[in-house]
C-alpha cells in the first residue's frame, strides 16, 4: 500500500517543525518568565524516551497500522468511499473518538498505565514533555482503532492517526494561557494542563485528543482552576531511561504477589492503578501526598561541566539515532541490534551521570569504549571528521 507507506514518514518530516518549536518555546518561555521552561535533565530525558518509544519500527510495522491492515483485508463489511468528504470527517470523529477510549484506558487500567505512566512522568510541562512517549504502549493501543477497520480505508486511517498525534504536540506548553471560545470544542493546552496535574480535581480527566467533547459528553471533564502541580501522583524523580519506563511493571508485580488469592492478583494489573482489595474497581486517592501548590519539581544540581558533557554526548547518540533510521533498509538484523543496545547504552549512561550515581563513572567509561571501537571498525559514523577516530597509525 503506497499511501500508507508514504504516511509512515510523517513524524520524520514534522522533526524540523517539532526542534523549532521547542527552540521558540525556549526563548519566548525565558523572555515571558525570566527563567527557562526546560531544564537539562528533565528535557534530555523526555527526548531520550522519545527515541526509545520508536525503537521497535526498527524491526516491525508500527502495530496500528499493521493490525488495522490485516482485518480491512480479511473482515471487511462496508468500504467508505475514500473519495467522499463524509468520509474523510467521520473518520476524523472516529479517530478521535477512539483515541478517547485508548487514553481513559490506559489511565484506568493498571497494566495499561504502567505503560502510559511514562508520559506523565515529568514534572515539568513543556513541548518536550510530548515527546515523552512510553515503548510500550504501542502494543496494545491498536484494539481500539480495529472497529474502524471493518469501514474506513487504511490510507484514510493512516493520515488521521498521524494527524491526531501531531497536534498533540503543540498543547504542552505552559506558555499559551486560553483560546477563549475554541476551549469549548478542541483540547487546548489549558485542557490538557489540568490532563497532567497530580492535584486531585485533575487525576483522570481531559483524555480527549483533538476534541474535549467527548470528556464533556462522558463526565471526564475538568476546568483549569487551581495551580497545576505536574507529574505522577507519586513522583518517581528519576532520570534513567530504562527505569522510567519499565518501574511500574515491576511495582505491579511486586503488588500482585503480596495478595495471597488469584482474583486479587488479576486484579491488580485489570484494575485501577490505586485499586486494593475492598476498594472500588478504579480505586481512591486517600493515600495521594496532599497537593500544596507549593511543590518544586525535582532538579538535581549538578556541575557544569557534567552538563557539557552529557549535552554533547546526547547530540552524538542522537546523530547515530538518525543514522540508524535512516539506513535500517541495507544494515542487517545484527548490526541494527548492536546500533540499537549502543543507543540503549548510552541513554542509560547518561541516565546514571545525570543522577549522579556512584555507578556511572565505570558504565560511562564503558560505553566510550564500545563508542572508540565501533568508530575504529566503521559501524558507527561520526558527525564531524574531526571526531573520527584515526584507522591507520603513521
Amino acid at each position: 500500500m503506497k499511501v500508507l507507506k508514504g504516511f509512515s514518514y510523517l513524524p520524520k518530516q514534522a522533526t524540523p517543525f517539532f526542534v523549532g518549536l521547542m527552540l521558540l518555546e525556549l526563548v519566548v518561555g525565558a523572555l515571558m518568565t525570566g527563567s527557562p521552561v526546560v531544564t537539562l535533565s528533565d528535557g534530555l530525558t523526555s527526548l531520550s524516551a522519545g527515541m526509545i518509544s520508536r525503537l521497535p519500527l526498527l524491526v516491525m510495522r508500527g502495530c496500528e497500522l499493521s493490525a488495522y491492515v490485516y482485518v480491512w483485508d480479511h473482515f471487511l463489511l462496508w468500504e467508505l468511499p475514500w473519495d467522499s468528504a463524509w468520509t474523510w470527517w467521520l473518520t476524523f470523529l472516529g479517530v478521535d473518538f477512539c483515541y478517547y477510549w485508548v487514553h481513559r484506558f490506559a489511565h484506568e487500567v493498571a497494566i495499561l498505565w504502567a505503560a502510559h505512566q511514562v508520559h506523565h512522568s515529568s514534572e515539568y510541562y513543556n513541548l518536550t514533555t510530548a515527546l515523552r512517549q512510553s515503548l510500550t504502549q504501542q502494543f496494545t493501543s491498536w484494539i481500539f482503532y480495529l472497529p474502524m477497520a471493518l469501514a474506513v480505508p487504511p490510507s484514510i486511517f493512516a493520515v488521521h492517526i498521524q494527524l491526531n498525534l501531531l497536534y498533540q504536540f503543540w498543547i504542552h506548553t505552559e506558555l499559551i494561557r486560553d483560546l477563549g471560545p475554541l476551549e469549548w470544542v478542541f483540547n487546548t493546552p489549558k485542557h490538557h494542563r489540568v490532563h497532567h496535574g497530580r492535584n486531585l480535581y485533575c487525576i483522570d480527566k481531559n483524555y480527549g485528543g483533538i476534541l474535549i467533547i467527548w470528556d464533556r459528553l462522558f463526565g471526564t471533564f475538568a476546568a483549569e482552576s487551581d495551580k497545576v502541580i505536574y507529574g505522577l501522583v507519586f513522583p518517581i524523580r528519576k532520570f534513567e531511561i530504562i527505569y522510567v519506563q519499565l518501574h511500574y511493571y515491576v511495582y505491579l508485580w511486586k503488588k500482585s504477589r503480596a495478595y495471597k488469592t488469584i482474583s486479587n492478583k488479576v486484579s491488580t494489573f485489570i484494575k485501577g492503578p490505586s485499586w486494593k482489595p475492598g476498594k472500588p474497581r478504579l480505586g481512591d486517592h486517600v493515600d495521594n501526598p496532599k497537593v500544596t501548590g507549593n511543590e518544586v519539581p525535582h532538579n538535581p544540581n549538578w556541575l557544569l561541566s557534567f552538563q557539557v558533557y552529557v549535552g554533547v554526548h546526547f547530540l552524538l547518540v542522537l546523530w547515530t539515532y538518525h543514522e540508524l533510521f535512516e539506513s535500517k533498509m541495507v544494515l542487517s538484523q545484527l548490526a541494527i541490534l548492536g546500533m540499537t543496545s549502543y543507543v540503549l547504552l548510552t541513554l542509560t549512561s547518561l541516565g546514571f551521570i545525570i543522577e549522579q550515581r556512584p555507578s556511572s563513572a565505570f558504565l560511562e567509561t564503558v560505553r566510550c569504549v564500545i563508542m572508540v571501537t565501533l568508530l575504529r571498525y566503521n559501524y558507527l559514523r561520526s558527525p564531524m571528521p574531526l571526531l573520527s577516530v584515526p584507522t591507520e597509525v603513521s
